[in-house]
């Protein structure tokens, strides 16, 4: 989401209702019914899919000034994943029957919330796209490309995602091992295309991560 977008949100908040979360607690469930979506005002958030044999796919990491659970709330259908607080987070909640009404009142709050739901389409597009393709490397590219981008502030070490990340998180992400992802983050860091610090990353090269993602897209 830009800033823009998000300051879009901010404003609207009168027409929801500000909420903390405890580290670790569900905000919404997978397979639940619910009319309301969240915007990340600050901390960090997991949504992951579980599947019937009990395993997880994290579907994505929500940082400050993203939008969750609207997709199933505008549509009126279940939670597809579940969100969980990574620490504690202040979200705003809107019920969509509530801020449906509000539309004509408030416009450019309607056409920013449209066009996220459009490009976290585009994105999972792309996403889908990468995580089909048998190369491991570029996955792990993908995702930290996108998180620099959504979640990204220049530094002296390049783009920092705000977002910590550990190996084992950016395996779930990518549908890679661990000793997949801790390969190929070495040999990222020694091309200089990334730097990682513990659970922080920057991305120093973001035109050659773009060039790499444009080859295969």
């Amino acid at each position: 989401m830009d800033e823009h977008a998000a300051r879009v949100f901010l404003a609207a908040e009168h027409l929801g209702r500000r909420r903390e979360f405890s580290k670790g607690t569900t905000i919404y469930r997978q397979g639940g019914a619910g009319s309301t979506f969240y915007f990340v005002v600050s901390g960090r958030v997991q949504v992951e899919i579980f599947q019937e044999d009990g395993s997880e796919f994290i579907l994505e990491l929500m940082g400050s000034g993203a939008l969750m659970g609207e997709g199933p709330a505008l549509a009126g259908l279940p939670r597809t994943a579940t969100a969980t607080a990574l620490e504690p987070c202040v979200l705003i909640e809107f019920d969509y029957p509530v801020v449906k009404k509000a539309f004509a009142q408030n416009v450019e709050f309607a056409t920013a919330l449209m066009e996220v739901v459009a490009v976290k389409q585009w994105v999972l597009g792309m996403r889908i796209q990468f995580l089909a393709t048998s190369r491991s490397d570029l996955r792990i590219v993908e995702l930290l490309s996108r998180l620099a981008s959504l979640y990204g502030d220049e530094d002296e070490g390049g783009i920092r995602i705000r977002t910590p990340l550990t190996h084992e998180q950016v395996a779930a992400l990518t549908g890679t091992s661990r000793v997949t992802v801790t390969r190929t983050i070495m040999k990222l860091k020694s091309e200089g295309v990334i730097l990682n610090e513990g659970r922080h990353f920057w991305v120093r090269d973001q035109s050659r991560c773009v060039r790499e993602l444009r080859r295969v897209a």
